[in-house]
C-alpha cells in the first residue's frame, strides 16, 4: 500500500533524481539530491503555470476573433445601411425633381398628360363641324 503510494507520487521525481545523482556523482549525494527535487518541483509549478497562461491566452485569443468578426458584421451592416440611406436619398431626390417640374409645368399650363376626349364630346365636335 505505501509502496504504491511512493510510486505514485515519488516514483518518476525519484527516478529521475537518483538518475541526476548518479551521472553527476556529488560529494554530497543527500543534499544534490534535496536541491534536485526542489528544483524539480518549480519546474513542474512553473510549468504548470505556463499551461494555464497559455490556455488563458488562446481563450484572450478566441474571444479576440469573436470580437473582431462581430465588429467586421457591424461595419458591413452599417455600410450596407448608408447605401440604402443614399439610394433612398437619391429616389427622393428624383421624386422632388419630378413633382417640382410637374407643379412648373401645371402653372405654365402645359401638361405631357393627353388629353382625353370622351364619346359625347367626339359626338358634338362632329355635329358641330357638320353645321359649318
Amino acid at each position: 500500500m505505501e509502496s504504491q503510494y511512493l510510486k505514485q507520487c515519488l516514483g518518476d521525481c525519484l527516478k529521475k533524481g537518483l538518475a541526476e545523482v548518479v551521472e553527476h556523482r556529488p560529494a554530497d549525494p543527500i543534499e544534490y539530491l534535496a536541491h534536485w527535487i526542489y528544483k524539480y518541483r518549480r519546474n513542474l509549478d512553473e510549468e504548470e503555470k505556463r499551461i494555464l497562461e497559455r490556455a488563458e491566452l488562446e481563450e484572450e485569443r478566441v474571444a479576440a476573433q469573436a470580437e473582431l468578426e462581430r465588429l467586421k458584421i457591424e461595419e458591413e451592416q452599417r455600410k450596407l445601411e448608408e447605401q440604402r440611406q443614399a439610394e433612398l436619398e437619391k429616389e427622393l431626390a428624383e421624386l422632388e425633381a419630378q413633382k417640382k417640374e410637374a407643379e412648373r409645368q401645371l402653372q405654365q399650363g402645359q401638361t405631357d398628360l393627353p388629353t382625353v376626349i370622351e364619346e359625347e364630346e367626339e359626338e358634338e365636335e362632329e355635329e358641330g363641324e357638320e353645321e359649318n
